[in-house]
This record gives C-alpha cells, sequence and structure tokens, in this order.
C-alpha cells in the first residue's frame, strides 16, 4: 500500500520535532561542541542518515524554524490587502513572524538557549548572522516587489532592516537579561512598534 501523503508529513513532522528536543536536551546538559549529530539521532531514535535527510548541520537543529518563519513574513507581504498601505503590511508582517516566534522558540526554551550557546559557539554566532542577512534580503525584496512605486530597492532595504534589526536587538537583550517569554514577546512588539511609528508620517 502506499502511504498516505498527510501522515507522511505528519511522521516528518513528528521526527523533525524529535530531533529539536533530543538535541535541545543535550545542548542543555552537555554544551553544543561536545554533542555529535550521531548522538542526537541516537537520542531521537533515528538513524544519522535520517538527521541528515531534516538537517545539513548540528547548528541547523537550533534554527529549525527559521525559514518556515521568513516565509510567513513573505507571504504576507505578497497577500497585501488592495489598498494596504506598506507600513501596515509590514507590521501584519512582523507581527506573524513574532507569533510563529512564539509558537515555536520562545515558550519552548529554544530561543533563549540559542542564545546562551551561541554566546561561545562560533558556528552559531555565524549561523545567527546569515540568518539575520537572509531575513533581511527575502522581506525587503518582497516588499519593493509588492509596492515598486512607492519604494526603490535601497529604501525598502533599508526600512526592513531598521524593523529586523530592531526587533532582533531587542530579542537578544531580553533574553540576556533573562526575561520570561512573554516579556521577550512584550519587547519584540515594542521595537516593532518603535520603528514603524517613526515612519507613520511617510508611510
Amino acid at each position: 500500500m502506499t502511504e498516505n501523503p498527510g501522515l507522511r508529513e505528519r511522521k516528518k513532522r513528528r521526527t523533525r520535532q524529535a530531533l529539536v528536543e533530543a538535541a535541545v536536551g543535550l545542548f542543555e546538559q552537555r554544551g553544543y561542541d561536545q554533542v555529535t549529530v550521531a548522538e542526537i539521532a541516537r537520542a531521537a531514535e533515528v538513524s544519522t542518515r535520517t538527521f541528515f535527510l531534516h538537517f545539513q548541520t548540528k547548528e541547523d537543529v537550533l534554527f529549525a524554524n527559521a525559514d518556515v518563519r521568513v516565509d510567513l513574513g513573505v507571504q504576507v507581504i505578497a497577500g497585501r490587502r488592495p489598498g494596504e498601505r506598506y507600513l501596515d503590511v509590514l507590521a501584519r508582517a512582523m507581527e506573524q513572524m513574532i507569533g510563529d516566534s512564539w509558537d515555536a522558540d520562545l515558550a519552548s526554551g529554544l530561543a533563549a538557549l540559542r542564545v546562551r550557546l551561541a554566546a561561545s559557539a562560533p558556528a552559531l554566532q555565524a549561523r545567527l548572522l546569515q540568518r539575520y542577512v537572509t531575513a533581511q534580503t527575502e522581506l525587503a525584496g518582497e516588499l519593493h516587489r509588492a509596492y515598486p512605486e512607492e519604494l526603490d530597492p535601497v529604501t525598502a532595504a533599508a526600512l526592513v532592516g531598521a524593523l529586523v534589526g530592531a526587533v532582533s536587538a531587542a530579542t537578544l537583550a531580553a533574553l540576556r537579561r533573562g526575561d520570561a517569554p512573554e516579556g521577550v514577546r512584550d519587547a519584540m512588539r515594542q521595537a516593532m512598534d518603535l520603528v514603524l511609528d517613526g515612519h507613520r508620517g511617510t508611510g
């Protein structure tokens, strides 16, 4: 019998989540550098080959939701409502991304762990920077495509850079301060409002 596509996708998500949970547990116990891919796979009760079907590298486990989050923001911009101002659609996109961060990373403690580990792991610091640049590039590109008459590529990149930068900086500061997940989410929203409110007169 051919496996139902919906069932296959659910099994794939469960395996992916099991790998994330196994990695997080091992990283918290022993530190990032001391844990191998084989150990993560063993803890999740899958093969090393299965690990690499889901993640390219060990550090990718800690960024399991990053691509999905950026895609959510891009989809909001691409599906803008008729007549919607670019600042308003950008606010909706960022709110969607903050909501996903809450669901996937903040409440679970993954975001806080990522920040703690990155402080002493250069590979994770590099991955954080890569994700930051990728998010800015993809969101700015979609914003320009959505509003080509109002925003040139440089202006779109500057606006998105200011927003993503502010939210990212506020997130890091709140996590390093030890804020509860709700406090981190509030800090993200406050940073978003500070940037967008400062541009309301021109948007």
